[in-house]
C-alpha cells in the first residue's frame, strides 16, 4: 500500500468563506498535513504562493476581486513564480461541464465539486502527488496536459494538431520524498497505466456547503 507522507507536504487553501477554509483544514490535519497556508482571495493567494511556495493548491473558484481562474492563470506563468508547475486542485459547488472544461483550460490540475467529501480530496491529492500529468506549452496555454487518456485512433474535435509550438514538458513526481520509507522505487511508483490504490482517508469531520 502505498503511503504519503502528508506532514512532509506544504499546502496552500485559498478561499473567500472562512468556514470552507476550517474545513478543507480539518480534512489535510486529518491526512496528517501539518504545514497549512490560507489566503481568503485570490490576490492574497497569489501573495501567499509566491510566499510560501506550497507543494500543492487548492482553491475556490468563485471569490471578490481575484477568482481562482485568475489566481490559475498568474500561477501558470513560465518566468514569473517560483514554481508554475505546481499542483492546483479546483473547488466549486458548481459542476457543469462548461466550468470544468473552463477550469481545465485555464490550467487547472484537478476539479472537486462541492461539497467536498474526505475520500474524494485524498484521491485527488493523492492522483497529483504520485502520477503528474505532463505539461503543455503553446503560444496560448501552459498547464497540465488536458488529455487524461491518449487514444491514438482518436479523430474528434479535440485532437491535438501537433503544432510545431507545442512544447511537452516532463513533471517529476513529488513521491521521492512523500511516500513511507522502507520501500524501493519499483515498489513505490505504480506500473504504468494503473491506478494506486490509497490508504483509507479518515472520515470527514464536518460536511462543506456550496459556497462558490
Amino acid at each position: 500500500m502505498i503511503r504519503i507522507e502528508f506532514n512532509r507536504l506544504r499546502f496552500l487553501v485559498v478561499d473567500d468563506n472562512a468556514h470552507m477554509r476550517r474545513i478543507v483544514r480539518q480534512l489535510l490535519h486529518g491526512f496528517g498535513s501539518r504545514e497549512i497556508y490560507e489566503a481568503e482571495d485570490g490576490a492574497d493567494g497569489l501573495e501567499a504562493f509566491t510566499h510560501h511556495t506550497p507543494d500543492i493548491v487548492i482553491t475556490d473558484w468563485a471569490m471578490p476581486i481575484f477568482d481562482g481562474i485568475e489566481l490559475t492563470r498568474a500561477i501558470r506563468q513560465p518566468g514569473n513564480n517560483p514554481n508554475p508547475f505546481v499542483p492546483i486542485i479546483m473547488l466549486s459547488g458548481h459542476s457543469e461541464k462548461k466550468r470544468v472544461l473552463e477550469a481545465r483550460d485555464a490550467g487547472v490540475t484537478e476539479f472537486l465539486a462541492k461539497p467536498i467529501a474526505a475520500k474524494a480530496l485524498y484521491e485527488r491529492i493523492l492522483s497529483v502527488v504520485l502520477i503528474p500529468r505532463p505539461f503543455i506549452q503553446t503560444k496560448s496555454y501552459f498547464g497540465p496536459d488536458r488529455r487524461r487518456n491518449v487514444n491514438t485512433n482518436y479523430s474528434g474535435p479535440e485532437r491535438r494538431k501537433g503544432k510545431d509550438d507545442a512544447k511537452t514538458i516532463p513533471v517529476e513526481p513529488l513521491d521521492n520524498r512523500l511516500v513511507g520509507r522502507g520501500r524501493s522505487r519499483h515498489e513505490q511508483e505504480p506500473p504504468a497505466g494503473t491506478t494506486p490504490q490509497p490508504q483509507q482517508p479518515p472520515a470527514p469531520s464536518a460536511a462543506a456547503s456550496p459556497t462558490g
